[in-house]
């Protein structure tokens, strides 16, 4: 018998009780709590139906950049704890914090969420002190925001201007 499984998220090797939960009757087990959420959210991007493979199971990755702005810059050290914190998330490939107060955050959506990066932000911010959770929540927000307004502008089409 074996003595580890398949995280079925991110493909790690883990213990059969840790983060478990049963779908359908049958038995999964995570590496994390976040890979266990993801999971539960969308449990047939991982395990697909009978016939028919899953995104995961097909080798799919959906990687994602998310870019946003802060109204404060980072201290040197603070920008080394965000990164570290935010890194160590599953699914998360690069987070780049550059001079001009911008993030930018690549990972894959079938084993992140925004969701989970903003609370993990938050939880970065609350260990930096002096209002870091709400700044990078407030940035990641609105950045969001812009996306789906500028998703909802009208463009003129080419040959149609003065």
């Amino acid at each position: 018998m074996s003595t580890t499984v398949k995280d079925p998220v991110c493909g790690m090797e883990v213990a059969p009780a840790q983060f478990e939960t049963i779908y359908e009757g049958l038995h999964y087990a995570f590496c994390s709590e976040q890979c266990r959420q993801r999971f539960a959210a969308n449990p047939h991007l991982y395990i697909g139906v009978p016939g028919e493979k899953a995104p995961k199971q097909k080798g799919v990755e959906l990687f994602k950049r998310r870019r946003f702005q802060l109204d404060t810059p980072l201290a040197a050290q603070d920008a080394a704890i965000l990164t570290e914190e935010v890194s160590a998330m599953m699914g998360v490939t690069a987070i780049e914090i550059q001079d001009d107060n911008t993030v930018t955050i690549t990972y894959d959506l079938l084993q992140a969420t925004a969701d989970q990066l903003e609370a993990k932000m938050a939880e970065a911010g609350a260990r930096l002190g002096a209002g870091w959770a709400e700044r990078l929540r407030r940035g990641f927000v609105h950045y969001m925001e812009e996306c789906e307004v500028g998703n909802l502008e009208v463009r003129p089409h080419h040959g149609h201007g003065h």
